[in-house]
């Protein structure tokens, strides 16, 4: 979204803090400016505070709600391509790539036996402060793959990120393409 766009919330809303994700409640009539939507997702500014707001909860602000979708999975297992289409939806606040793009989903492990999946990220770099949010932001949407009972994220910093784990198509949309 490259424009700026006041509204005001039509019901109390649920958000996270950024950078640190700390859980804030925007209470319904009370306006925010939404500075970005990507993924799904809000970016707003509510009392000075910048706070992310899920896509399921667009209906909050007068937008179409966000529905991650998948194929129907006839089974009891938990199949990796919906783990990955689920991460796909995921977004960094600052950069308009997703996460699998920029290259900092390292690994995936889905683990049957209790219908649980861990997934290893990094960050773009490792004082980033948007980590938090980053990190709920994939247990949220991972979440919501069919089977899954519980995600654990574990955050790495080794090996290091950098720019040519960015997929081509990620690396000419910010322009690190050289």
């Amino acid at each position: 979204m490259a424009e700026q766009k006041m509204v005001s919330t039509t019901r109390d809303v649920q958000a996270r803090l950024v950078p640190v994700g700390d859980p804030v409640t925007i209470p319904k009539n009370n306006f925010v400016t939404i500075t970005q939507s990507l993924g799904g997702n809000y970016t707003v500014v509510y009392q000075g505070n910048m706070l992310r707001i899920d896509g399921t909860d667009a209906d909050a602000l007068g937008m179409t709600k966000f529905e991650l979708t998948f194929d129907e999975n006839p089974g009891d297992t938990i199949l990796e391509e919906q783990v990955w289409q689920a991460l796909e939806s995921v977004y960094d606040p600052e950069i308009p790539v997703n996460l699998k793009s920029l290259g900092l989903i390292y690994n995936t492990d889905i683990n049957q036996a209790d219908k649980s999946v861990t997934i290893t990220m990094t960050l773009t770099a490792p004082g980033c402060g948007m980590g938090p949010v980053l990190v709920g932001d994939v247990e949220y949407r991972v979440a919501l793959v069919p089977n899954v009972k519980s995600v654990a994220v574990e955050l790495v910093f080794d090996p290091p990120w950098h720019r040519d784990m960015m997929s081509e198509e990620a690396q000419l949309e910010t322009g690190m393409f050289y």
